[in-house]
């Protein structure tokens, strides 16, 4: 089993239609890792991602 890893609180925004999402995330090889792929309106690239510790 790996070592603790930190969870994060992870606020999306969508830079082509502003939609919001909330997740929970891990921090994982210096990257966040939430399962997020697109929002609703199939953007995949453009986002604005902020975290917090949980």
């Amino acid at each position: 089993m790996n070592a603790v890893q930190t969870r994060l609180k992870v606020r999306i925004r969508c830079n082509s239609c502003g939609e919001k999402f909330i997740l929970k995330g891990r921090m994982d090889k210096g990257k966040i890792d939430t399962g997020f792929k697109r929002c609703i309106c199939d953007n995949e690239h453009d986002f604005e991602i902020e975290t917090n510790d949980v």
